[in-house]
């Protein structure tokens, strides 16, 4: 009989983050608020037998990647997010697979509008 490995998916949600991406002057100065949402698939088998902290992947260390990347400013979304995907890979190569979405909340696009979001999958 072939023993499946657990695979599951870690997510954090809605992080919320003060910064100043955008290609506008006044966004570089003004700032906004951002959301940023993470979704990993990585191999749970050992930490849900251990119940270790060290075995399972670093929420916290997920959190920190995102807010340094978030602390660099960047003229669009993309790139944000982009940077974010290569810094989660680089940091832990037990990940089988990876979404990053980043939210600019009220963009300033003339018009009312809640968020304008960019998604990258890997």
């Amino acid at each position: 009989m072939e023993t499946k490995i657990p695979i599951g998916i870690i997510e954090l949600e809605e992080m919320e983050f003060y910064a100043y991406h955008g290609c506008f002057k006044e966004e570089n100065v003004v700032g906004n608020r951002f959301l940023a949402n993470i979704a990993i698939k990585t191999d749970m088998g050992r930490p849900m037998q251990t119940d270790k902290i060290e075995d399972a992947l670093n929420y916290v260390k997920v959190y920190e990647l995102v807010r340094t990347e978030m602390q660099q400013t960047s003229n669009l979304l993309e790139h944000v997010t982009a940077r974010i995907i290569d810094s989660l890979y680089r940091h832990f190569p037990e990940i089988q697979w990876c979404r990053v979405k980043v939210s600019k909340m009220n963009p300033p696009m003339g018009g009312q509008m809640k968020r304008v979001s960019v998604t990258l999958e890997r």
